[in-house]
C-alpha cells in the first residue's frame, strides 16, 4: 500500500504535466502557422539567350486565338509555328535559325542547373494554400496546384525559388501563384521532368524549363517563360511576358549617376555663371573704368590744355582796338597811345 503511493502522482503533478502538455501543443500550433522555409537557399539559374524568349519548343509552337507573346518566339530543331496571326509575337520568331538553336543549347544548360541544385525541402501532392519562402524543393513525381501557391521572399528582392519536380505540372482552373514581400517571377524557376499544363484563366508565375511539353490553356497569364526542350509550346488565347530581375545597384547607380549628373551639371552652371559673370563684371567694370578715365583723362587733359593753351594765347596776346579803328598803322604790342580827340 506504501509502495503504491510513493508511484502516484500528485494533484500538483498532474497540474504540472497538463500545463507542458498544453505549451507544447500552442507551439506547434503556432510553428504550423508560419511560412515552409526551406534551409539553404536556391542560386538563380543562368537562361542564357534563352531568356529573350517568352516561348521556345523543340518540335513546334501552335497557338488558337489573340494570344500576346510580350518576347521572342522560337523552335529548334523543329521549324514548325502557327497561329500567328491571329496571335501576336512582340518579338521575333526565330524557326530552326542559329538564335534558336543556341537558345535551345542554353535552355539545356539551364534546365540541369535548375535539376542539379541540392534540394533542402520535400513537396509532394497539391500546392495550393501553402506559403513557401526562398529554397530549393523537390518533388519526386507530379505536382498539382489547386486555389493559390504564395511565394514570400521576406523583403528579399534576390530570393530564389526553385521547384524540382520529377514528372508533371499540372494546375487547376482560376489557380494562381501569388507573390509577395518583394519576390520576383524571375527569381522562380519550375524544372518539370516530362510535361506541364496550366488550367483555364489561371495565373502563373515563373520560368517553365520543362524536358517534353508545354500546354497553356485558354485565357492563361503567364508572367515568366514557357520553354519545352524536345516537344511543343500549346497556346490559345493567353499572355506570356518575360520577366527581368531587377538589380539595386545597377538601378541605384543609374539613378545617382543621373541624378548626381544633373545636380551637379545644374549646380555648376549656375555658380559657374553667377561666379564669372560677377567675376567678369566686376573686372570688366574695373578695368573699362580705370582705362576709361585714364584715357578719357589723359585725352580730355591733353585736349583741353591744348586748346586751352592755344585759346588763351591767342586770346591773351591780342590786344582789340577801340570801337574807332586805330590808324592804319598796325598796334603795337603795348596799348595803342591815347588819341587827341
Amino acid at each position: 500500500m506504501t509502495r503504491q503511493q510513493e508511484f502516484t502522482p500528485s494533484r500538483r503533478q498532474f497540474a504540472r504535466l497538463a500545463a507542458t502538455s498544453l505549451a507544447v501543443a500552442l507551439s506547434a500550433a503556432s510553428l504550423a502557422m508560419l511560412p515552409t522555409s526551406a534551409g539553404a537557399i536556391g542560386v538563380a539559374v543562368p537562361l542564357g539567350t534563352a531568356s529573350s524568349y517568352a516561348v521556345l519548343a523543340g518540335q513546334s509552337v501552335t497557338n488558337t486565338g489573340p494570344s500576346t507573346i510580350n518576347g521572342d518566339l522560337g523552335v529548334s530543331p523543329g521549324t514548325a509555328v502557327s497561329g500567328f496571326p491571329p496571335g501576336t509575337v512582340n518579338g521575333t520568331i526565330h524557326s530552326a535559325d542559329a538564335n534558336s538553336l543556341q537558345a535551345q543549347s542554353d535552355l539545356t544548360t539551364a534546365y540541369n542547373d535548375a535539376a542539379g541544385q541540392a534540394p533542402d525541402a520535400s513537396i509532394s501532392g497539391d500546392l495550393g494554400g501553402q506559403t513557401l519562402t526562398a529554397g530549393v524543393y523537390k518533388a519526386p513525381s507530379s505536382i498539382g496546384l489547386t486555389g493559390t501557391l504564395t511565394l514570400d521572399a521576406q523583403g528579399d528582392p534576390n530570393a530564389v525559388f526553385i521547384f524540382q519536380i520529377g514528372s508533371t505540372l499540372t494546375t487547376a482552373s482560376a489557380s494562381r501563384v501569388l507573390l509577395v514581400n518583394g519576390a520576383q517571377p524571375c527569381n522562380v524557376y519550375w524544372q518539370v521532368g516530362s510535361s506541364a499544363t496550366l488550367g483555364t484563366a489561371s495565373t502563373f508565375v515563373g520560368n517553365i524549363l520543362a524536358l517534353t511539353s508545354i500546354t497553356v490553356t485558354t485565357n492563361t497569364t503567364i508572367n515568366g517563360r514557357a520553354l519545352a526542350r524536345n516537344g511543343s509550346v500549346t497556346l490559345d488565347s493567353d499572355t506570356i511576358t518575360p520577366s527581368t530581375c531587377a538589380t539595386g545597384g545597377t538601378t541605384g547607380g543609374t539613378t545617382g549617376g543621373t541624378t548626381g549628373g544633373t545636380t551637379g551639371g545644374t549646380t555648376g552652371g549656375t555658380t559657374g555663371g553667377t561666379t564669372g559673370g560677377t567675376t567678369g563684371g566686376t573686372t570688366g567694370g574695373t578695368t573699362g573704368g580705370t582705362t576709361g578715365g585714364t584715357t578719357g583723362g589723359t585725352t580730355g587733359g591733353t585736349t583741353g590744355g591744348t586748346t586751352g593753351g592755344s585759346t588763351g594765347g591767342t586770346t591773351g596776346g591780342t590786344v582789340p582796338c577801340p570801337p574807332v579803328p586805330c590808324p592804319p598803322v598796325p598796334c603795337p604790342p603795348a596799348p595803342c597811345p591815347p588819341h587827341p580827340w
